[in-house]
């Protein structure tokens, strides 16, 4: 069960969504192998995930045997956040209905979003003053800032091969110096 927070505006656009030039175009996809990578997930969640249209890949999806998969950088994202719950023993039907709550209201503004959960049910604050009233219960929450996880999925998603859906010829951007400073420090 997810609670709801403020709705901000609706959307779904990779490129709204992801306004850095840095980040892949909402053609640029991953294969499955490139995404559990990147997400830290086995290749058997990947698939029940897509065969159940927990986390179908938004690019391009597999028709018979032999076709691939292409999953885009905010599928990824959904991914790794799905990943994250499961991990701290929310359930998937409870981990659904949050994906389906995200979908639904836009993911605009994802970024602002942090998902906070009792291992129970999912919350969704947006704001300082929603974590208060949350936290007013006396329980033990745990928070997923999407934002860290977006961070940790920009630094390395560069270092796997990506294809254009359209079949055009993907030119990874060159990071700057700026770029490679930054990830640097993140590495240590």
């Amino acid at each position: 069960m997810v609670e709801e927070g403020p709705v901000r505006g609706t959307g779904g656009e990779q490129g709204e969504l992801f306004p850095d030039a840095s980040l892949p175009d909402e053609l640029v996809g991953y294969r499955g192998p490139a995404a559990c990578q990147i997400a830290g997930i086995t290749y058997r969640q990947l698939d029940y995930w897509a065969r159940t249209k927990l986390v179908a890949p938004s690019i391009r999806s597999a028709h018979g045997s032999g076709s691939q998969r292409l999953y885009s950088f905010k599928d990824i994202l959904v991914l790794k956040i799905v990943k994250r719950l499961l991990d701290t023993g929310v359930s998937l039907q409870n981990i659904r209905v949050a994906v389906e709550h995200l979908r639904a209201r836009g993911v605009r503004d994802l970024a602002r979003v942090t998902l906070f959960s009792d291992g129970t049910t999912v919350y969704e604050c947006t704001s300082p003053e929603e974590i208060v009233d949350l936290l007013q219960g006396g329980q033990g929450v745990f928070g997923i800032a999407v934002s860290g996880a977006m961070q940790e999925i920009s630094g390395t998603i560069h270092e796997f091969p990506a294809e254009r859906a359209d079949g055009g010829v993907f030119e990874p951007a060159v990071p700057d110096e700026l770029s490679e400073r930054r990830n640097a420090r993140r590495t240590g």
